[in-house]
């Protein structure tokens, strides 16, 4: 399961999304996260559906990798559906025991369901198109207006970069330390819920220890390259729109014309 965490990783290929200035990325995805909190109905989701799989289309990424990111949210997911089929007051459909499935429920439970699926791939899309650097670069370029009130563009830039960068990597970690204990009689599967959180003590003692070296070498690194922040750096390849991204912009605004739009009469649709 920790192999099939998406989120961070980078897939090369040669496609046009891979292509894309990495502000045009950013604002997209934004864009379309927030677009997914304006559909009243399900009928709104079509159109998301359809932009999110022509943009995995573009992007060259096989599909069964960027879904197998969704084996790491499951317990999450079903958790959350859960609370909204059985705690959503409504119309009764279902009555067993002590629960009752209401229609109410069982249409906030799908639609909850869809759109953390949808927030979870398109988030990735970003991170397997986007290289860490370039989404460094993206994010400090974006949000440098933000300079003129002396806010840290670049450190958190910077922080968030590294964030999603060791997210693969401490998985890596994980997965070899827990190999390495269960080669040793170490039992991660058997047992209710609570022996399992207990069991997984042992295994998160030595990935905090490594989590730390790898933060000290890596400030170690920077400190020895001289590095003290962004004020005057410059860039091996200084980010320019082309036409590409412009043409991506307006497609992205477009979508977020309709998204608003069926937001306000598209309410009467499923």
């Amino acid at each position: 399961m920790l192999r099939d965490i998406t989120l961070g990783q980078y897939y090369p290929a040669d496609s046009v999304i891979h292509r894309l200035d990495p502000r045009v990325k950013l604002v997209g995805t934004l864009v379309f996260l927030v677009s997914l909190f304006l559909f009243p109905g399900f009928s709104g989701y079509l159109l998301a559906t359809f932009v999110l799989f022509s943009v995995i289309k573009l992007s060259k990424v096989p599909f069964k990798f960027m879904v197998k990111g969704m084996k790491a949210i499951l317990f999450l997911l079903l958790i959350t559906m859960g609370f909204n089929l059985f705690l959503t007051q409504g119309e009764p459909l279902v009555s067993f025991w002590i629960f009752t499935i209401t229609k109410e429920g069982l249409y906030q439970a799908l639609k909850m369901g869809i759109r953390l699926s949808y927030l979870v791939i398109g988030s990735s899309v970003m991170t397997l198109t986007t290289t860490p650097n370039q989404l460094t670069d993206g994010l400090e370029k974006g949000l440098s207006p933000l300079k003129k009130i002396h806010v840290p563009v670049h450190e958190i830039a910077m922080m968030m970069s590294i964030a999603l960068r060791f997210i693969p990597i401490l998985m890596e970690e994980t997965d070899k330390i827990m190999k390495a204990q269960i080669a040793r009689g170490a039992d991660f599967e058997s047992g209710n819920i609570f022996q399992r959180v207990k069991n997984m003590i042992p295994l998160l003692v030595p990935l905090f220890i490594s989590a730390f070296r790898r933060a000290n070498d890596l400030a170690m690194a920077m400190e020895a390259r001289c590095y003290h922040g962004g004020e005057g750096r410059t860039q091996m390849k200084p980010l320019a729109y082309k036409k590409r991204d412009r043409i991506a912009y307006l497609l992205i605004f477009l979508y977020l014309a309709a998204s608003i739009a069926w937001r306000i009469w598209g309410g009467a649709l499923f």
